[in-house]
C-alpha cells in the first residue's frame, strides 16, 4: 500500500502557514529532510510530504510553539527518532530512510515479479539491535 502524499501548497493552506515558517522548522530539525519528497508536475518540480506524518508533526508544533521553545522541540524529536536506518546507495546517489517509516522493499526480477523483502530487511536491523 502506498502513502498518501500532501502537497506543499495544499499544505500550507491547510495549516495556514508560511513557506517560511515550513523551511525555518526544516532547518532547525523539527520537520526531517527526507519527508520533502520531490516530484515531477506538469508546472515542473514539486514538493510533497507524507501525509499522516507531516500532518501530525505540524499540529504538534503548531500546539507547542508558543510554550516550547523551537530549539527544545527539535531537540525532543532527535532524542525520540529511532536510530536506525535503510541507506541506498547507486550511482546517482545515497538516500537514507528511518527504518519505521518503510512501508514495503520489492526485489523485482527480469520478468517484472516482484517479491516483498521488508520482513528480511527488518529481521536483520532487529538482530543488529540485540
Amino acid at each position: 500500500m502506498e502513502q498518501a502524499l500532501i502537497s506543499k501548497k495544499e499544505l500550507l493552506q491547510r495549516y495556514g502557514i508560511s513557506y517560511g515558517a515550513l523551511y525555518r522548522w526544516k532547518r532547525k530539525g523539527l520537520i526531517p529532510e527526507d519527508w520533502f519528497i520531490k516530484k515531477s508536475a506538469v508546472t515542473g518540480q514539486e514538493t510533497f510530504f507524507p501525509e499522516e506524518l507531516i500532518c501530525q508533526r505540524i499540529e504538534l508544533i503548531q500546539s507547542q510553539k508558543d510554550d516550547i521553545p523551537l530549539d527544545d522541540l527539535a531537540k525532543q524529536f532527535r532524542e525520540e527518532a529511532p536510530r536506525q536506518s535503510l541507506i541506498l546507495k547507486t550511482v546517482f546517489g545515497e538516500r537514507s530512510f528511518l527504518t519505521h517509516e518503510i512501508q514495503s522493499i520489492y526485489f523485482e526480477n527480469s520478468k517484472g515479479e516482484r517479491k516483498d523483502i521488508l520482513q528480511q530487511v527488518l529481521q536483520l536491523c532487529r538482530q543488529e539491535q540485540d
